[in-house]
């Protein structure tokens, strides 16, 4: 075995993190959440249910909600103390929500992109006019979810798309599992007298700095052969 790759709890984590360079892992995945920006336009029912839906993983899951609108803002927080009543997972939905969750008031939409790039959350939401235009302006999500009928439990569950994702602001650097995953690449070098030649000197400097004379020395005897 060479790479183990998959999702899991905090003990799968832990697992990998114990076995991470003996063998290779996808990531360490932490926490679920979910990043919703939404304008106007957006259903205040539809991102209290999502918002939901994500804060019922475990009491550690984020949902947040980024708009430039004041009023859906209060529209959603509504929506939530409604629609939270009958949910079986309550407590733990509570206790999220509590600890991790967050309705934030920006400027503009731009302002809202610039948040979630900083966030980078595993799950992203565009409940926008224009969610396409608006995709542009993200640089840091796991997966994006465009539209009021993209519902990121689609992408739980049965979308299509790989749902092994970056989470706890990973997504600045890293990206969901996939096929390049399975790739590895070699580095291979080939010189020419004449080209070894043009850069000999540099490298016994180089060396030489570093106090590696055997470096320098391996590169030298070269320079002394008449060999091609």
């Amino acid at each position: 075995m060479d790479k183990i790759v998959g999702p899991g709890n905090a003990y799968v984590a832990a697992a990998k993190k114990l076995v991470f360079g003996q063998v290779a892992i996808d990531m360490i995945a932490g926490p679920s959440e979910v990043a919703i920006i939404a304008d106007s336009t957006a259903d205040p029912v539809f991102a209290a249910a999502d918002m939901l839906a994500q804060a019922e993983h475990d009491e550690k899951a984020a949902a947040v909600l980024f708009t430039p609108d004041p009023d859906l803002a209060r529209e959603v927080a509504a929506e939530i103390r409604r629609q939270i009543k009958p949910l079986p997972r309550k407590k733990i939905i509570q206790k999220s929500l509590s600890s991790f969750g967050a309705i934030i008031i920006t400027a503009d939409i731009d302002e809202a992109a610039a948040l979630t790039n900083l966030f980078a959350p595993e799950h992203l939401e565009l409940m926008v006019e224009n969610p396409t235009n608006a995709l542009r302006h993200i640089r840091s999500a796991g997966s994006v979810f465009l539209g009021s009928y993209t519902p990121e439990a689609l992408g739980d569950y049965i979308a299509g798309a790989n749902h092994i994702l970056p989470t706890e602001g990973t997504a600045r650097f890293s990206s969901p599992l996939g096929v390049y995953d399975f790739y590895k690449r070699m580095s291979v070098l080939s010189f020419s007298r004449a080209a070894f030649e043009n850069l000999s000197e540099a490298t016994r400097h180089f060396a030489r700095m570093e106090g590696l004379c055997a470096h320098a020395n391996s590169v030298q005897v070269r320079c002394k052969s008449g060999k091609n």
